[in-house]
């Protein structure tokens, strides 16, 4: 799609919007109400724009996460279809470790399976075969999402823009090889202060967790955008989101893959 100036304009104060927003920790209406942005075209460039404006800040990309992945999310959410959104360095936490969700608006945390690029993928979309080969390993993982949209009464539009609600993500400690295990048949349960609040499976993510992170490795390289050796690939929910505030402990347990935890400061 073309933007001609005058949407420039207006994609720039949607961008400062959300970036205000989440300096401020005060949540703003939807984007797609108070500036207008319409399509995904639209909301993706206001996405780019807040990237573009973290990398000269001195933030490093690191990876790529598809959202939206679960079923049960996305009625939670009244959207249909997945999204991507972009892995700063300063979002990165390990099992165990405080993250700082004070720091964030309004957190929910989900399940997932990370994976590992082994080697670049550019260039046309890959094939299956071209996108496992490129895979090196998996870990267990945790993405705490956060929306700068109040409430999150949030349309496809509104978390695309706002890098499909990125927060933090925690990553297992231990990898796992990529052919080892069937990620579909993974049962997930997760944990919240010591109780189970969400269960599901590899299987709620697009059916597979490798089959919504190929949909991500395509789009990326039908975008011109890639990834690279060593990104990380955050696959989507496992089973619904949990809402969680400082002083929370959450642990997911998924199969033979292994656990991920963090204590919430």
């Amino acid at each position: 799609m073309s933007l001609n100036t005058q949407s420039q304009s207006h994609l720039h104060a949607a961008a400062e919007a959300l970036r205000q927003a989440r300096q401020s920790r005060q949540a703003i209406t939807p984007i797609t109400q108070s500036h207008q942005v319409s399509g995904l075209d639209e909301a993706y460039a206001v996405a780019q724009i807040n990237t573009e404006y973290k990398v000269s800040q001195g933030a490093r990309i690191i990876g790529k996460k598809v959202g939206l992945t679960s079923k049960a999310v996305q009625q939670q959410l009244g959207v249909d279809q997945p999204d991507f959104g972009i892995l700063f360095d300063d979002m990165e936490y390990l099992d165990g470790d405080a993250v700082p969700v004070s720091q964030l608006l309004q957190p929910k945390i989900e399940a997932e399976i990370a994976f590992i690029l082994g080697k670049d993928l550019s260039g046309q979309a890959p094939s299956w075969g071209e996108f496992l080969a490129a895979l090196a390993y998996a870990v267990p993982a945790l993405e705490i999402v956060d929306s700068a949209i109040q409430d999150w009464k949030i349309t496809l539009e509104d978390t695309v823009a706002d890098n499909a609600s990125c927060g933090l993500f925690v990553l297992g400690n231990q990898p796992i090889a990529i052919g080892s295990l069937n990620f579909a048949k993974l049962k997930m349960e997760l944990e919240h202060n010591k109780v189970v609040a969400s269960k599901g499976s590899g299987a709620a993510c697009l059916g597979h967790p490798l089959k919504a992170a190929w949909w991500l490795a395509r789009t990326m390289c039908e975008k011109g955008i890639g990834l690279k050796t060593g990104e990380i690939i955050l696959s989507g929910a496992l089973g619904p989101m949990v809402n969680v505030k400082t002083g929370d402990s959450v642990t997911a347990y998924i199969g033979r893959l292994g656990s991920v935890g963090c204590q919430l400061v």
